[in-house]
């Protein structure tokens, strides 16, 4: 298969989708790789690193579009994108469409197969290329709270860990999951006064068994929410429903209560954000305030280190992606954790929850593909 990586044009998004040792991969197993020049840059891998692996460097997107099988990218598609997918391509990347109605009207169109990273499952029931960008958001996000708090930020001036003889800042973690965890480490290492919610008491046994004691777990009640978030000087969102939008678990008239200077970092703003007031952001523009409260909303916060981000990724989609550049659809009708992936197929929608927080028809996979 002809396989094709463009170089991604969202706002600061540095991470490639596929890396020279990846390719070599593909190589290796009889497929052609095309790369846009540059592709690599943000990862400081030069054109000659991934013509050494074997790739073909080609002038610009276009062509990568016009000529490859299928299409791996990092991002969802931008406009310009979606308008050269045609049907019988494979398109490969994070879409997130729950709550992105013109993306998805535009892969609709286009004909396009497209497998979401953040759908594909695997034997334990996880999702495990959604995973590696958890983890480092999740890491990102303490990093990204801190440097919010600060006074010149707007933030109430704080540092996370304290001093000896002052208190460290109150750290509230919604969501036990991936993200949570990671940034839970994060903040328990800096020495945050933390706590984790989350609805799964089984999850949170698992949390207070894995940190030792050093965090306080509560079930996710609205309750339990609210006296978090308003105690809380960072707040984080990390709750995920598989390939829904995210619960809004944090109102506006509550965050009217909530310390001046505090800080908001949604983790889930790719799949529309767990706060009311949220709203995407850029690393260009990363933060906003509303009733005196930071938000930090970026919606590819792995992108800041694109190096980390674009190998923890490629480790992960690597077997994946070879199985599709190998079968085709054959590979998604063999395979039910890739079926898992397929969000759109030939103009219709094939993943059930971006079906329903669309309100649009939804088509079984295999009735899909079998049309």
């Amino acid at each position: 298969m002809r396989v094709g990586v463009p170089k991604e044009i969202k706002v600061h998004e540095y991470r490639v989708g596929i890396t020279p040792e990846a390719v070599r991969e593909y190589v290796s197993a009889g497929h052609e790789v095309l790369v846009e020049t540059n592709a690599g840059a943000g990862i400081s891998a030069s054109d000659q690193a991934y013509e050494t692996a074997g790739a073909r460097i080609v002038a610009t997107a276009a062509e990568i579009f016009a000529k490859a099988e299928m299409i791996v990218k990092v991002k969802e598609p931008q406009p310009s994108e979606w308008t050269q997918l045609r049907e019988g391509q494979i398109l490969f990347t994070y879409l997130h469409l729950a709550p992105d109605p013109e993306q998805t009207a535009g892969l609709l169109k286009s004909g396009v197969t497209a497998v979401a990273y953040e759908t594909v499952t695997d034997r334990f029931g996880g999702l495990p290329l959604l995973a590696p960008m958890s983890e480092v958001a999740g890491r990102l996000s303490i990093e990204a709270a801190g440097l919010c708090l600060q006074r010149h930020s707007g933030g109430r001036g704080m540092l996370i860990g304290g001093v000896p003889g002052v208190a460290p800042a109150r750290v509230a973690i919604i969501g036990g999951g991936v993200v949570g965890t990671h940034a839970a480490r994060m903040a328990a290492g800096l020495g945050a006064d933390l706590v984790i919610l989350d609805r799964s008491l089984p999850r949170l046994r698992q949390l207070d068994e894995h940190f030792g004691g050093r965090v306080r777990t509560r079930s996710s009640t609205q309750q339990a929410i609210e006296e978090e978030v308003l105690a809380a000087d960072v707040v984080i969102g990390a709750v995920l429903i598989p390939g829904a939008a995210a619960p809004r678990l944090v109102s506006r008239e509550q965050l009217s209560r909530m310390k001046r200077g505090a800080v908001l970092v949604d983790v889930a703003i790719d799949q529309g954000g767990c706060f009311e007031t949220s709203r995407p952001t850029t690393h260009a523009s990363p933060t906003f305030e509303i009733e005196g409260v930071i938000h930090y909303c970026v919606a590819n916060m792995p992108g800041a280190v694109p190096l980390t981000s674009s190998y923890a990724l490629n480790n992960a989609t690597l077997p994946f992606g070879l199985a599709l550049a190998a079968r085709g659809l054959k590979a998604i009708e063999e395979d039910p954790h890739l079926a898992a992936g397929l969000n759109v197929h030939r103009g219709r929608i094939t993943n059930p929850q971006v079906a329903e927080s669309l309100d649009k028809p939804y088509e079984p996979v295999e009735k899909a593909i079998a049309a």
